[in-house]
């Protein structure tokens, strides 16, 4: 027990640190270990002691080694390091210190070394080092969402600990390497680069970055005079166009939206291979997935409109401004995800913007069915804190006014710039300007759960599309030969795509000879969206409009194309290889999507190019191993799962797989060998892998073998 309290205790005394000691500046100089994961730094701290009372100051560092600790320039000082702190007991003084110390990490998370790793070399360097030779396709980057930066910089988990970071790094001179804030300068320093990035303005741990790889960088102003910089693998250069579509335009539309100039001097956006998530808003600098580098095709199918403005707004939500806790996380994401909204009404207009508004609420009714937790508690879903959040803010803002709403905002921002905020913080701000009654608002949309459906409906009625478009509900009683008239009307009509999209979804199961007129007009309207709802709904056809259907594997839509391929192989095998044949040479998105799904129904095909069956195999097996990303991966194993050969090769990669970093596909790895482990052939195959496994993977398997 008197163990569980020194615990307990350490834990009050550390979150009360940022009332008795001010951290103000942190300069760190970075270098890596590639072949061993390793991350070493020398750091300058400077920090003011406000309380003399003080006994220790924590800095907060997970599993690191600490030498040449210095307190005021002093090596005889006290100082010890926990597995997840470095402490200091003595040398520190009321008033300005400073502390300096080296260490070495070899994180487990958040510092993340992707691609291919070259082993330690042999050979020296130009100044009698080992060589550290590095694959062109490596990159190095962080994520430290949360309060995990501390993993790979000794820095501080408390959010209300804003600090000024200069992060310099030291690498291969191929790279490029990004940090926060601006780049003062490079310097050659054999046979590295260094690299020197400063802020000027304070900011909370678990936004510093670092993002290392081969990139070009392209530039533009924005409208303030605020430089974008926009990073690309070089091998992406013909997708800056539309993956970095009207970046510059939302940037411009959120300072005059916002009513506060952008706080930070520059802005950058970089992606990176197997992206934890979406992006991160790392302030000056976000980093995104991969995934959303695209071409023009596949900016038809996903786009990075919507992270890019979300992980912008964040510079002003999040970055410039941080909710001290948990409770009051919406102030970030729920700001974040609805001002994204407002930019995507700034480019698609205002029946985009209300039917973005519907499916989140569709979302949120049918979460409301388990998900009882309410916005204003730490432990909210994902849903409640970005959706519920921006759903909340809708609310208000139709409530008190776009002008008073927008005056409140500007004031919150301009009053708390740089510093920690809570919900009345916010609240005070929205009263000033409005009688709104922001008590009862905050019972009903942040204190309790469930979703306030009819709220919801009465503002998103105020708009002509959306009335359209929840009347179409009340047709699903008729008969097929009553609305057929009025469906038509609609698909005639210039109303906003989905409502017609929604005509051909309700006609799903409807006979194909009775629909046949309004499949025929959509498909002739030569509307991407309105012709893949038919692809996804006409999976029964005669044979007169198979033709018809077969123009669908032309349109400019990587799902469009992924759906009538598997729809054809599917219902007439007898014309399999001309749809292959057509096919052979789609690559589709990042994740190969369609030469995957080619690999899969072409090896399969009976009869169809015998020869070439084994490198057709072969080539699946590939895009199954760890050279590609998770994506890539999953799809590959996915479909090698479906084939159902289970050799050696695949199921290594699959037992790999379950030791990545990326939660998602380490849960579709172990989930699928847990499913074939129950049957003995495959658990013997399995267990005849062992002694040919590397060590960390036999142990993964073994872990895997010994459950029950």
């Amino acid at each position: 027990m008197r163990y569980l309290f020194f615990l307990f205790l350490s834990t009050i005394v550390f979150g009360q640190q940022t009332k008795k000691v001010d951290f103000k500046t942190a300069n760190a100089y970075l270098s890596f270990d590639v072949p061993n994961k390793k991350v070493m730094g020398k750091m300058v701290y400077t920090f003011e002691v406000l309380d003399k009372k003080v006994d220790t100051i924590y800095i907060d560092a997970r599993n690191m080694k600490f030498t040449d600790v210095k307190v005021n320039g002093k090596k005889k000082t006290g100082w010890i390091a926990s597995a997840n702190a470095l402490k200091l007991y003595k040398g520190f003084k009321k008033g300005k210190n400073t502390l300096e110390f080296r260490y070495e990490a070899q994180p487990k998370q958040t510092l993340y070394f992707v691609g291919e790793i070259y082993p330690p070399s042999t050979e020296l360097d130009a100044v009698g080092q080992p060589q550290m030779k590095v694959h062109p396709d490596m990159q190095i980057w962080t994520q430290g969402q949360g309060k995990y930066t501390s993993h790979w910089l000794p820095s501080f988990d408390d959010v209300n600990e804003k600090i000024i970071f200069n992060i310099s790094a030291v690498f291969n001179p191929d790279f490029t390497v990004i940090s926060n804030g601006t780049l003062k300068k490079k310097a050659l320093l054999e046979p590295d680069t260094a690299w020197y990035y400063e802020m000027d303005k304070p900011m909370s741990s678990y936004l510093v970055m670092l993002a290392i790889g081969k990139f070009d960088k392209h530039s533009e102003i924005s409208a303030s005079g605020t430089p974008l910089e926009y990073y690309l693998r070089p091998e992406d250069k013909d997708k800056l166009g539309p993956t970095y579509r009207d970046s510059k335009r939302m940037f411009d539309f959120l300072e005059r939206e916002i009513g506060v100039k952008y706080p930070w001097g520059i802005y950058r956006q970089v992606p990176v291979l197997d992206f934890l998530y979406a992006g991160m808003e790392n302030t000056t600098s976000t980093i995104f997935a991969q995934d959303f580098v695209v071409d023009e095709t596949g900016f038809n199918d996903r786009t990075y409109i919507n992270v890019n403005a979300h992980e912008l707004a964040h510079q002003w939500f999040g970055d410039l401004i941080t909710a001290e806790s948990s409770t009051h996380h919406w102030l970030q994401e729920g700001f974040a995800t609805y001002y994204a909204l407002l930019c995507e009404k700034e480019l698609y207009g205002d029946d985009h913007f209300n039917y973005e508004l519907y499916q989140m609420a569709e979302r949120l009714q049918q979460a409301a069915k388990n998900d009882t937790i309410p916005v204003m508690n730490e432990k909210a879903s994902t849903l409640t804190f970005y959706q519920k959040g921006a759903w909340a803010l809708h609310v208000l803002r139709n409530g008190v006014g776009e002008e008073a709403f927008r005056t409140a905002v500007k004031a919150y921002l301009e009053k708390h710039a740089f510093k920690n905020v809570d919900t009345d913080d916010f609240f005070a701000e929205i009263n000033k300007v409005s009688n709104y009654d922001t008590n009862s608002f905050r019972r009903r949309w942040l204190e309790k759960g469930g979703f306030e459906v009819q709220e919801a409906l009465e503002i998103l009625s105020k708009n002509q599309f959306m009335q359209l478009y929840l009347k179409l509900g009340d047709l699903a009683d008729k008969r097929f030969a009553e609305k057929k008239p009025i469906y038509l009307q609609i698909l005639q009509s210039d109303q906003f795509y989905p409502v017609k999209e929604e005509v051909l979804f309700q006609t799903a199961d409807v006979p194909f000879e009775e629909k046949a007129e309004l499949i025929r007009y959509a498909m002739q309207s030569g509307d991407i969206r309105l012709r893949q709802a038919v692809a996804r709904t006409v999976t029964t056809m005669p044979p007169s409009f198979v033709n018809e259907y077969i123009t669908l594997m032309d349109d400019n839509s990587y799902i469009t194309k992924e759906i009538a391929l598997n729809v054809l192989c599917s219902k007439f095998p007898e014309r399999q290889p001309e749809f292959l044949d057509k096919a052979d040479g789609w690559i589709g998105f990042n994740d190969k999507n369609l030469r995957i799904l080619w690999l899969t129904l072409a090896y399969k095909a009976t009869g169809y190019r015998e020869a070439e069956k084994e490198k057709m195999y072969a080539e699946l097996l590939e895009y199954s191993s760890p050279k590609y990303e998770s994506t890539v991966r999953q799809n590959a194993l996915a479909n090698l799962l479906y084939i159902g050969k289970f050799d050696a090769v695949m199921l290594q990669n699959l037992v790999n797989a379950a030791g990545h970093h990326k939660w998602q596909f380490v849960k579709f790895a172990k989930d699928n060998i847990r499913k074939m482990l129950k049957k003995d052939v495959l658990r013997a195959q399995f267990e005849s892998l062992l002694p040919y496994l590397p060590e960390s993977d036999k142990r993964r398997l073994e872990g895997l073998l010994g459950e029950k």
